[in-house]
């Protein structure tokens, strides 16, 4: 142990960084008490010598053992975790941002965000590693968004279902739509080149899910297995000349020089598991969608339709 590492310290994004993994990964170590932490403002950070003692336990025993309780640094973090409980957002709508700001200031909860797609936030839900999720999933044979998959993989857990947001979703094409495209299989055509979504994200699953109903398979299509992680990237590419077509919603064509097609109104909602420990955390939830301020947030942002924002769509007994 030298003095200078008792003179550094790292966020939690050095962290990451450091170790290789994601920062709900860091989080997740420092709130097992697997590495010491404190807090600095609203900022986590993690001595060097904390993060080389949890290094040498990870190399001596293949696991990592809790810092012992009567740490200070652990108590410190134990007395804000009580009025400062984390908790994890998942989705990548612009609006979650706005929704982990109201939480943050009600000073009950200190938000954590994942960027994960709908179906993949899900599944995290299902094993207990998200605690507010957003999706957008179309269900072809039923015509109806997201009720289908959160009942089907939500079995056995209580929740419910708020409404956030509607929203246009269709097809990014290049400016003035030289390949004249217009509809879900005009991207069966020749010559056309298709830039997808990442699988588990909300905006693959609508694809796939018109294809099925068009009867056109994926693999079929020019560019189906090429991927990025999200509208922007996908927009970007198209307006690159890179690709000529790709799914997304209609906000983000505004920000980049492409064309935009509606064909769909998407359905954004918001599911929580209910459980005695989370009762404040609905009631924050459905109070804050339902307040004149955040309404009034989302609308300056455009794009989004708030007839039904905060409206409880279906919650188990």
């Amino acid at each position: 142990m030298t003095n200078l590492e008792h003179d550094i310290s790292y966020t939690t994004d050095e962290i990451a960084q450091l170790l290789k993994v994601s920062k709900l990964t860091v989080y997740d170590i420092i709130k097992k008490g697997e590495i010491r932490a404190y807090r600095v403002g609203r900022q986590m950070r993690v001595d060097a010598v904390d993060l080389t003692a949890y290094k040498e336990r990870l190399k001596s025993g293949g696991e990592s053992a809790p810092v012992p309780s009567n740490s200070l640094i652990q108590q410190d973090t134990a007395s804000a975790s009580a009025t400062d409980k984390q908790i994890i957002i998942s989705g990548q709508d612009l609006s979650l941002d706005i929704i982990a700001s109201h939480i943050e200031e009600s000073g009950l909860y200190q938000p954590l965000r994942s960027f994960s797609g709908s179906l993949n936030s899900l599944i995290k839900m299902y094993q207990g590693q998200a605690d507010i999720v957003s999706t957008h999933l179309f269900d072809g044979e039923t015509g109806e968004y997201n009720l289908p998959y959160i009942t089907r993989l939500l079995t056995g857990h209580s929740y419910m279902v708020i409404h956030l947001l509607g929203r246009k979703a269709g097809l990014y094409v290049q400016k003035d739509n030289p390949k004249q495209l217009q509809n879900w299989s005009d991207l069966a055509q020749p010559g056309i080149c298709v830039v997808n979504r990442e699988k588990g994200s909300g905006a693959r699953v609508l694809l796939d899910e018109q294809l099925l109903l068009a009867g056109i398979t994926g693999p079929s299509i020019n560019g189906y297995d090429d991927e990025e992680l999200n509208h922007m990237a996908v927009a970007t590419r198209i307006a690159s000349g890179h690709a000529d077509v790709g799914v997304g919603i209609e906000k983000t064509a505004r920000l980049l020089d492409v064309d935009f097609i509606p064909l769909i109104q998407e359905q954004y909602d918001l599911v929580l598991i209910k459980t005695a420990e989370n009762e404040k955390l609905r009631e924050l939830i459905v109070k804050t969608l339902n307040s004149t301020s955040f309404k009034e947030k989302l609308a300056v942002m455009g794009g989004y339709d708030l007839t039904r924002t905060g409206t409880i769509l279906y919650e188990t007994v």
